[in-house]
């Protein structure tokens, strides 16, 4: 665990530093509040009007797409989508993720206390961050192949602030590894997938580690919890 995270406080101090690639990901919705310390994500880039949606709102800047495309799936007008209605609401933008990645993107930006399933200013988060990550896997997607190979992964993830160890980065790989000898490469899903285990990890060890010493002392209860909803989605 330590060898795994012990970089990301050395790594979250160069992000400071002038980059000529896109900005990273946002952080986690409000929810979960980000420390000073950690690295300062992308914002949105266009500006929209604000809307309303039943009792919840969109963020003012919400650009229309993204408020056309939670209403379509959301047809009992409550506000909140399930994990079934979130793959089709992203699918009109991006692709068809798989319900894997989907659960896991409904654990990393569903509001703890709205059990409902994931509401509009985190749809919209979500939206955003998509996109940016869409821009550095096509930065990194070299080929235009449509995917990645592990070399292109270690740097799209380096780029994002997280200096992942070959040993770690070889175990990522695994996970879409179909052992028919070819060489593994990932599509944007397995991509997504795979960096947001890497972000949602690295902030949840960020939470015990509050000294960004790059260790941290938890509990097995404490481990259990944050590990095994990434293992399980």
């Amino acid at each position: 665990m330590h060898s795994f995270f012990s970089k990301y406080t050395s790594q979250s101090q160069s992000q400071s530093q002038p980059q000529s690639h896109p900005p990273s990901a946002p952080p986690l919705p409000d929810h979960q509040p980000p420390s000073s310390s950690q690295p300062q994500y992308g914002q949105p880039h266009h500006v929209y009007g604000s809307s309303s949606y039943g009792h919840n709102s969109f963020p003012q800047g919400t650009h229309p797409d993204v408020i056309r495309s939670f209403q379509m799936v959301d047809r009992d007008r409550s506000g909140y989508i399930d994990e079934n209605e979130l793959q089709q609401a992203l699918s009109s933008g991006y692709q068809r993720f798989s319900l894997r990645t989907i659960r896991l993107l409904m654990f990393l930006f569903k509001n703890p206390s709205s059990p409902s399933g994931i509401g509009p200013s985190e749809f919209a988060a979500l939206w955003s961050c998509l996109g940016q990550w869409r821009a550095i896997f096509e930065r990194f997607d070299r080929d235009r192949s449509g995917k990645i190979d592990s070399m292109e992964l270690r740097d799209a993830l380096y780029s994002l602030g997280y200096a992942i160890p070959p040993s770690v980065l070889q175990v990522l790989i695994s996970r879409y590894d179909n052992k028919n000898g070819w060489r593994v490469e990932l599509d944007f899903d397995c991509f997504v997938e795979c960096g947001m285990i890497v972000k949602g990890l690295t902030e949840k060890f960020k939470e015990k580690d509050r000294h960004y010493s790059g260790s941290a002392t938890l509990t097995y209860d404490a481990f259990m919890s944050m590990i095994i909803p990434f293992l399980v989605s």
